[in-house]
């Protein structure tokens, strides 16, 4: 991965609402998610990927889904209770042929309908915490004809700050890494929103170009200061942000 961090540093908000209007030659879709989050964002199969952390099972997992499990090892202390480390782990990949997309999600989350939407995935047990993707066509090939990941990151902020519910944001990071095609141009951005609707969230969000189409992942997930997004929750998404991709 090609990283360009920028600066730095999350109750939720109900959804996620996708504004790619920072993408100058997208069409607007219809806001889809109850409020704001990122101005930057929003599979028919599935398969569960329950994996149990040995040596013998880890080497058993299928090449068809890729999970970075190098650094899960820090974060599992001994304090870590199994059903603890189960949940972490167990992931199931999402395709979607249709629109030709792929990625990983929390197998507990459910998918629910929401106008505008590609796909939605919500936490059954706080809807406000979700994974939402929105395909839209345009006339760019590669999000390089729009701009690095830095530019990109300070048009999505510039969006956020703009919104009347906005009380602070703060760009976290700022990345670029290649498909598995090797020729999409992924960028993903890490921020953290504090909004009269729904408090204090952490945002991770994903965006890629293929076949004249853009296609937008946002993760949304409550970061309030009485409870903050834990190392193992935060692996999980981050796990999820990597994933999102071009299907073969």
């Amino acid at each position: 991965m090609i990283s360009s961090s920028s600066s730095s540093s999350s109750c939720g908000l109900c959804f996620v609402k996708i504004n790619p209007t920072i993408f100058p030659q997208i069409p607007p879709q219809p806001p889809f998610f109850n409020v704001s989050t990122s101005p930057i964002s929003n599979l028919q199969s599935s398969n569960h990927l329950p994996i149990q952390p040995t040596r013998r099972n880890l080497l058993k997992i299928s090449t068809l889904t890729i999970i970075r499990l190098t650094p899960i090892a820090p974060f599992l202390s001994c304090e870590s209770t199994w059903a603890e480390t189960q949940e972490l782990l167990e992931l199931e990949r999402y395709t979607d042929s249709n629109d030709g997309f792929t990625l990983l999600k929390p197998a507990s989350w459910i998918k629910v309908e929401k106008a505008g939407a590609t796909v939605l995935f919500e936490d059954p047990s706080k809807g406000g915490n979700n994974i939402g993707v929105v395909v839209t066509p345009v006339r760019l090939t590669s999000l390089g004809e729009f701009g690095d990941p830095q530019f990109v990151s300070n048009k999505l902020i510039q969006a956020e700050k703009r919104k009347e519910s906005t009380k602070d944001v703060e760009i976290i990071s700022s990345s670029e890494r290649r498909g598995e095609k090797g020729d999409v141009q992924v960028y993903e951005f890490e921020y953290k929103l504090d909004s009269t609707r729904g408090g204090v969230k952490r945002v991770f969000s994903a965006a890629f170009v293929a076949s004249k189409k853009l296609y937008l992942l946002n993760i949304v997930h409550s970061d309030n200061p009485q409870q903050p997004l834990g190392d193992r929750t935060r692996l999980i998404l981050e796990q999820v942000v990597h994933s999102f991709d071009v299907a073969l």
